[in-house]
């Protein structure tokens, strides 16, 4: 008999030593064995162990009564089995107020709490599960989107090699187009002369006369009634390349503009225009005035100089159009995209979210900008940088030098990116005037090394 009471006692003894202290974690259960005196956990003060708990503070930290509310700065431990455990402050121990899912910070008063740990355990590992699983899918749209960005790569350092191409191939024309416009020019300067002193005056007043519309008119004009007809025209009109043969008649009713007689202004706009451009008719040799033939011919010549001004012009707007998307392109693959070029397909790609009477848009690697309903649009700021933690450097980006603000200063906007199976804009705030948070949400986001440690390790 006396030996089952001593392993009772001893079976008591151990439980007792071993037993957690209310209010105290299982890290901390070190410092409260059960012995003849405390140590304070700061060291400061030893106390009978006996005031462990007794409603009183003695240590200045308020480790002797950590399932109590006596000490200031005491903390008491929910251990919320099922659940994630928390410290609240000792002050809400025994209020009337649940805090603990698991009821323990009310054991003594008037509240009726419910363990309700379980549930929200529940709630809460379906929540990770599917964060898991999000981070999962996640993560295969991620690899997906680095192989897209590989390749978008390569598309585009070949776009470049081929605009650089097109621009050396430009660069040559614009040299040929250049050298002609220079050689049609010298060509075009015997016209802008006026005659000189020694040039028969009879000819230089029949030149002046017949440069004009209705010299020329005047001299198809054989019998001076007014109007030109056909056989006027079969008569001092003849082909360039075979001056010898007569126009048949359809083909000077044709010069006439379709009718068989023609006056001085509807003259000006049918066959006017073609002797003017001297590639399909001429007047014949007139053998009295040869002003005209000169004359047409240097209009040709002027006609070929305009040609090849505007021939340069439209090389050299090409030239530069080329050379600003090679500059653009440039400025583009200048961009950080990523290890793997992963985010360089939100280049070029823009997002919009309504948010009031506003409607935000961001432009990754652009622009951010917010327009009213009223239609007004204020630039929130450019691209400027990446700016996340170390160990998370694509996580956050700069907008910056957007439009002043009223107070001084530029706007700014910083985005944060986080991990979802969609890219699309979350949410903006403006946390300080003019300055603007977004939460951007997309795939290439998600890290690996949060599966790695787990969303949450304490469930």
């Amino acid at each position: 008999m006396r030996f089952h009471v001593f392993v009772a006692a001893v079976f008591c003894c151990d439980v007792v030593g071993s037993r957690r202290i209310r209010g105290s974690s299982s890290s901390y259960k070190r410092f409260y064995r059960e012995r003849k005196s405390f140590l304070c956990i700061d060291g400061s003060k030893i106390i009978p162990f006996e005031q462990v708990n007794d409603d009183y503070c003695d240590c200045d930290d308020g480790s002797d009564e950590p399932g109590t509310s006596a000490c200031p700065r005491g903390r008491f431990y929910c251990t919320n089995l099922g659940f994630r455990p928390h410290y609240i402050p000792s002050s809400r121990v025994n209020d009337g107020i649940c805090d603990c899912c698991d009821a323990s910070d009310e054991y003594n008063s008037h509240a009726h709490c419910q363990n309700t740990c379980w549930n929200l355990g529940q709630r809460e590992r379906a929540y990770v599960e599917g964060q898991m699983r999000t981070l999962d899918e996640g993560l295969q749209l991620k690899q997906q989107l680095i192989e897209e960005g590989v390749l978008l790569w390569r598309e585009k350092q070949a776009q470049l090699r081929e605009l650089q191409q097109v621009a050396e191939d430009l660069q040559m024309k614009l040299e040929e187009r250049r050298r002609k416009k220079q050689e049609a020019d010298r060509l075009k300067e015997p016209t802008s002369r006026a005659p000189e002193a020694g040039d028969n005056g009879g000819d230089g007043l029949f030149r002046g006369q017949n440069s004009t519309v209705t010299g020329t008119f005047k001299l198809l004009d054989s019998n001076k009634d007014g109007s030109i007809t056909v056989d006027e025209v079969q008569a001092k009109v003849a082909l360039v390349h075979d001056e010898e043969r007569v126009l048949s008649e359809d083909e000077a009713v044709a010069l006439l503009g379709g009718d068989h007689q023609t006056d001085l202004t509807k003259f000006q706009h049918t066959l006017w225009d073609i002797l003017t451009n001297g590639d399909h008719v001429k007047i014949k040799d007139t053998h009295g005035a040869p002003g005209v033939g000169e004359d047409l011919r240097l209009k040709a010549e002027d006609r070929a100089a305009e040609w090849e001004a505007s021939n340069l012009k439209k090389v050299e707007e090409a030239y530069e159009t080329v050379n600003m998307e090679i500059s653009d392109l440039r400025e583009k693959l200048a961009i950080d995209y990523g290890p793997d070029w992963e985010f360089l397909f939100l280049n070029s790609q823009c997002y919009k979210l309504k948010v009031y009477e506003y409607t935000y848009t961001l432009c990754p690697f652009n622009q951010v900008t917010q327009q009213s309903t009223a239609g007004t649009e204020v630039s929130l700021g450019r691209w400027g940088m990446w700016e996340g933690a170390p160990e998370n450097q694509y996580g956050r980006m700069v907008y910056e030098n957007g439009e002043p603000c009223w107070q001084g200063g530029s706007r700014s906007t910083t985005v944060t990116l986080t991990c979802g199976t969609e890219t699309a804009l979350r949410s903006v705030k403006e946390p300080s005037k003019c300055q603007y948070i977004m939460d951007f949400q997309t795939p290439v986001a998600c890290q690996p090394v949060l599966k790695q440690r787990g969303i949450h390790s304490e469930l």
